[in-house]
């Protein structure tokens, strides 16, 4: 793989580290990952926006996508659904996802995660699952700077445990579900499409199954009763031609940086927009290293849509990796001039400012970002270099201790946190921030 796509792919990839929950792992050290995304993130809170909302859980739930090629979808708290990037390239229409968001979204309000919450003290005897947990408990509570601040790890099948639905709740989501779906004027036979994704595969052995078929057990009963639901509730969906774009949007983006190049050279023309085709085209050939074309087609892109701040992002981006660090800057702030409470944008031009050596200006934006959104693992380590590059070292070492837990590096993080706390005032918000950091760690050593 050529260094242009791996700095792509790293660009749009968190290690899971920068989240406050851990995700199935095929082994007990091996997590998977975040694809952070602007663009696609946006576009997927659009699409689920209406569902929640149906469900009664307002407006806070957060969409997040999982870098994981197989069919699978959860939650493990009351304000994240996750899905796998796997399922989004799978699904084919905006209603297969608002599916599947009304699914977990029904887990959440029908109790199940609340009842799993509450038998925590006899989950913490799974393989470090009590950990991970805690650490989701801390986020739900308003104590993000804790969650943040600490790594997690578990194994494969103490998690897949712990995701497990019953048939009886698999049911109640179900038929909630498909409810939500038609309160909120969205076809629910995407249930049924998405449901046939897994056809078959109840006679697998569980080691070939795709993960949300252990997760979310599958049988011709369950498909029968939602068939009937589906059928109860036709005839209430309204057109949804805006989402048919931003869903394209964000499965094209997603396979133009997860799938080889050629087969986006080869597919970009399936997009009915042509914006989008431009911006596959820009990443397929950012990916290739062809700078000139990369730039050359997401400018077209921004042609057709002078305003639109995720593709100033994409085309900071595409400048920030080809080392064109003034351009980037440039492009990156009209980007946050057009999105100014977008934590990942924000985040972006704080980096860019540092490669220009802004240090000050960066650390405005950094902290904006980090104050929005703590799962970025990549804001710590620009906010800890840029508080470092202005002489702020217990910060910079506070940062540190948060970036080695995010990675489970429990020692360095320690290390890390008991010098910020000799370097910051005693009492301040910073020093507490250190103190939970330690003492979170002395609590996970004397468990062991």
């Amino acid at each position: 793989m050529t260094a242009p796509s791996i700095t792509a792919l790293r660009a749009r990839v968190v290690t899971v580290a920068a989240a406050f929950v851990v995700v199935l792992s095929s082994t007990a050290a091996q997590a998977v990952s975040l694809l952070r995304d602007p663009d696609i993130e946006h576009a997927l809170q659009r699409m689920a926006a209406p569902v929640p909302y149906a469900a009664g859980l307002g407006d806070n739930i957060k969409i997040l996508l999982v870098n994981d090629d197989r069919l699978n979808a959860f939650v493990v708290d009351h304000g994240h659904i996750f899905i796998n990037s796997g399922m989004l390239m799978r699904m084919t229409t905006p209603e297969m996802l608002q599916a599947v968001i009304a699914h977990e979204s029904a887990h959440i309000a029908n109790g199940h995660i609340a009842r799993r919450m509450a038998n925590l003290d006899s989950a913490r005897t799974a393989a470090g699952l009590g950990f991970a947990l805690a650490l989701a408990t801390a986020a739900a509570s308003g104590r993000g700077d804790v969650a943040a601040a600490l790594a997690l790890g578990t194994q494969s099948s103490a998690m897949r445990q712990f995701l497990a639905h019953t048939r009886a709740e698999e049911s109640s989501a179900d038929q909630s579900g498909i409810r939500y779906l038609a309160a909120a004027g969205i076809d629910p036979s995407g249930t049924l499409e998405v449901h046939r994704l897994f056809e078959g595969q109840e006679l697998l052995s569980t080691s070939r199954q795709d993960p949300y078929m252990r997760t979310h057990p599958l049988s011709r009963e369950r498909m029968r009763a939602m068939e009937g639901f589906v059928t109860a509730y036709a005839g209430k969906a309204k057109p949804q031609p805006e989402l048919d774009y931003w869903y394209d949007r964000a499965r094209s983006k997603t396979t133009a940086f997860m799938r080889p190049t050629k087969w986006t050279l080869q597919r970009y023309k399936e997009s009915p927009a042509e914006d989008v085709r431009h911006m596959r085209l820009a990443v397929a050939y950012h990916r290739q290293q062809n700078e000139t074309k990369a730039i050359s087609h997401i400018n077209q892109a921004l042609l057709l849509r002078p305003n639109d701040a995720y593709y100033y992002e994409l085309k900071a981006q595409i400048l920030l990796e080809s080392r064109q660090f003034q351009n980037a800057v440039a492009a990156y702030q009209q980007a946050a001039d057009l999105a100014p409470a977008n934590a990942l944008i924000l985040g972006g031009l704080g980096r860019s400012l540092l490669t220009v050596n802004r240090p000050k200006e960066a650390l405005n934006y950094l902290e904006a970002a980090r104050a929005r959104d703590f799962r970025d693992a990549r804001v710590l380590r620009d906010l800890g270099s840029a508080y470092a590059q202005t002489g702020q070292h217990g910060m910079a070492s506070l940062l540190a201790a948060e970036r080695y837990a995010l990675a489970n590096r429990l020692d360095d993080a320690d290390i890390h946190a008991r010098r910020a706390m000799a370097r910051l005032p005693q009492g301040s918000s910073a020093f507490r921030r250190a103190d939970d950091i330690a003492r979170a760690v002395k609590r996970r050593k004397d468990k062991k």
